[in-house]
């Protein structure tokens, strides 16, 4: 039989990228640790990995938006004396609305989950992968990660911080064998929008993508070692021309994408 490549952890496993990226993980053959809030989602997931490609699938149900979550994921698994090669994290959601009116306790609680929760998983992780010199982060951003967001002001804010964030550690581990790659995909065909209520906005009216096309991207981005992957030409190309644009115009042509069709302008 080929040998295991080891086991890789991913958290927001139940749907969209998350889930792709399991699938894909699961083609070649690495065991799993799948983390969501949904344990019974979970274990759809999980049984048939076991079952058809006989792969050793671990669920932990965890609520990552809660403090001490990622300590408690990282003691559950060296309880059970599991290794992780890979981390790829790809939990997260979104708030639409200007920010005087959002809910400050959905605010907060993307907060810890977009970036607390990445941040502290991404830390215990890579204490457990230095001394092996050996292991491989996927950390999920967004395009949004490259300009300010009217409209969605906070969750902007904590894509920028996935991106700075893992590109500086990415650059502290350069020859270390640990390396830290961040995913930055534009609008994709997943639950994110319905969650968020951005399914109406000029964002999603076009060039939206398929999950499992931006997770094959990020998958052998992954492997590569990049440390930026943008999925999608499109994508690549409004990436690259945000810092050519004025600021000022930049900021207004967001906040028009993530402004409600069906909504009278502000």
């Amino acid at each position: 039989m080929k040998a295991r490549p080891g086991t890789a952890l991913v958290t927001g496993a139940s749907s969209g990228i998350g889930y792709e990226l399991t699938r894909r993980l699961a083609r070649e053959g690495w065991d799993l640790v799948l983390v969501a809030r949904s344990a019974d989602r979970l274990e759809e997931i999980a049984a048939p990995l076991r079952r058809e490609e006989g792969l050793t699938v671990t669920v932990i149900r965890k609520d990552l938006a809660q403090p001490g979550a990622a300590d408690e994921v990282f003691d559950a698994l060296r309880a059970r004396s599991i290794d992780v090669r890979v981390l790829v994290n790809g939990a997260g959601f979104g708030v639409l609305g200007p920010f005087a009116e959002t809910d400050p306790a959905a605010d907060r609680e993307m907060m810890q989950l977009n970036m607390v929760a990445l941040t502290d998983l991404t830390r215990r992780a890579v204490r457990e992968m230095l001394p092996r010199r050996d292991g491989r982060i996927l950390n999920v951003a967004s395009t949004a990660a490259f300009q300010p967001g009217p409209r969605m002001a906070v969750y902007y804010a904590t894509k920028a911080y996935v991106l700075s964030f893992s590109e500086a550690i990415a650059s502290e581990l350069a020859g270390s064998g640990v390396t830290v790659s961040t995913l930055c995909p534009g609008p994709t065909r997943t639950a994110f929008a319905a969650r968020a209520q951005m399914e109406g906005t000029n964002l999603f009216r076009s060039g939206v993508m398929d999950a499992a096309a931006v997770a094959e991207a990020g998958y052998r981005g992954l492997m590569n070692g990049e440390r930026v992957i943008v999925p999608g030409l499109r994508n690549k190309l409004l990436a690259a021309s945000v810092p050519l644009g004025p600021r000022k115009l930049v900021t207004a042509i967001v906040g028009w994408l993530n402004q409600d069709r069906a909504a009278s302008p502000r």
